[in-house]
């Protein structure tokens, strides 16, 4: 009994100092919270960081895994035309539903069809008309699996809010770390933005723990409340009224009161219903001319995805990722035509409002898949980094309480 209490005075000491002379309140309180914070939250900051920075090359490993149906040899360089695609499907008995057109000669398209009531995907030779297969389902299986665990810990709901509790600790821990790491004087400023690679274990630990927190900080921060935008309608709201959206409160007053902000909207699934009915029996236009109208509404080249007219949705839907921009960010266009090719909508990226642009582009910025590799890396780098603080904070824990006992 008097061994258990030894321990746990001790382990009470670790958790708990006096306020140092000439030691701010602020910073003594930041160094509380972050401490307790950082050990409550440890193990899970480390899970999502961890699984992160797997899945941050998710694209490129399953690429890599399906290179043989990937990469292709332009050996004709003459593309078959979709139309003629979706003919000899129908001979063997597929129906086209999707075509993804790269904006590379060397790689394959993707085609999505329907077979016997199922919806199937398969890499295609655009040149020699070979349908190269589905991609090989283990790296899939791989990264559903860090995806699961990234946002649940493969425990559900429940594990859906623990993973989001840890998250908001996290940006605390962020806040917390980044007040601490402020230094006292101007003249210390470089102690805290270098790392001492000859050092002892301890001081180099410490180092590493503090400026590489200070470099990652608003990366991490985005990263982190980018996440908890997907996981917590309450910060999704937020968000989308700080960047001069409507509230869901608000929409719903508006609702009550008979001013629908959704009027357009469902004045576009009248007139789908419409075109359903009248262009029931009408003849379907080719795949090709509803490319090259799409191309005088995008008038650019770039990766091209094609929905074809559906039970659900009468419509062509044409969807290209334009990157001609200053930072070459992956920015999602869409043009759509009904059955016959009558021109219906177009929505560019650009125009959209500030709150729709991030709506779209949630997932990519948390993901890093925004600007393509280069984005990639760079989220991966910070990940590990992200992965290492908990390490990092608990090792300097561990000494102080050693030196304790």
């Amino acid at each position: 009994m008097f061994l258990l209490y030894a321990q746990m005075k001790l382990l009470f000491k670790s958790l708990y100092r006096k306020k140092r002379k000439n030691e701010s309140v602020t910073k003594y309180l930041m160094w509380l919270i972050h401490l307790w914070l950082g050990l409550l939250s440890a193990v899970i900051v480390f899970l999502m960081c961890l699984t992160g920075c797997l899945y941050a090359f998710k694209n490129q490993v399953i690429e890599f895994t399906n290179r043989d149906k990937v990469y292709i040899s332009p050996a004709s360089g003459k593309v078959k035309n979709p139309d003629l695609i979706r003919s000899e499907l129908l001979e063997q008995k597929k129906e086209l539903t999707s075509l993804l057109i790269p904006d590379d000669k060397g790689r394959s398209y993707v085609i999505g069809y329907r077979e016997n009531q199922l919806d199937k995907s398969t890499y295609y030779n655009q040149y020699t008309g070979e349908i190269l297969g589905p991609a090989d389902i283990g790296a899939s299986h791989f990264f559903e699996v860090v995806l699961d665990i990234h946002r649940n810990l493969m425990m559900g709901n429940a594990g859906r809010q623990v993973v989001g509790a840890a998250v908001l600790v996290f940006c605390g821990l962020l806040i917390s770390g980044f007040i601490l790491w402020l230094p006292k004087k101007l003249k210390f400023l470089k102690q805290g933005l270098t790392v001492m690679l000859k050092a002892k274990f301890q001081r180099l630990n410490y180092d590493l723990h503090n400026t590489l927190g200070f470099y990652s900080f608003l990366m991490l921060f985005f990263i982190a409340v980018t996440g908890l935008y997907i996981t917590y309608p309450w910060v999704k709201n937020g968000l989308i009224v700080s960047l001069g959206g409507s509230s869901i409160d608000h929409i719903s007053n508006n609702n009550e009161n008979g001013d629908d902000p959704f009027s357009g909207l469902m004045e576009d699934m009248l007139q789908k219903q419409d075109e359903k009915k009248n262009l029931k029996n009408s003849t379907s236009a080719s795949i090709d001319k509803i490319i090259q109208l799409s191309d005088r509404y995008l008038p650019y080249t770039a990766v091209t995805s094609v929905a074809l007219p559906n039970k659900d949705n009468p419509r062509y839907v044409i969807i290209k990722t334009n990157r001609q921009n200053l930072l070459g960010m992956m920015l999602p266009d869409e043009v759509t035509f009904d059955k016959t090719g009558v021109f219906k909508t177009r929505e560019l990226f650009s125009a959209k409002p500030l709150n729709k642009q991030f709506t779209t582009l949630a997932k990519p910025l948390h993901t890093g898949e925004i600007m393509g590799l280069p984005s990639i890396i760079l989220y991966f780098i910070v990940s590990l980094i992200g992965c290492s603080l908990p390490v990092t904070g608990f090792l300097i824990w561990w000494h102080r309480a050693k030196k304790i006992k």
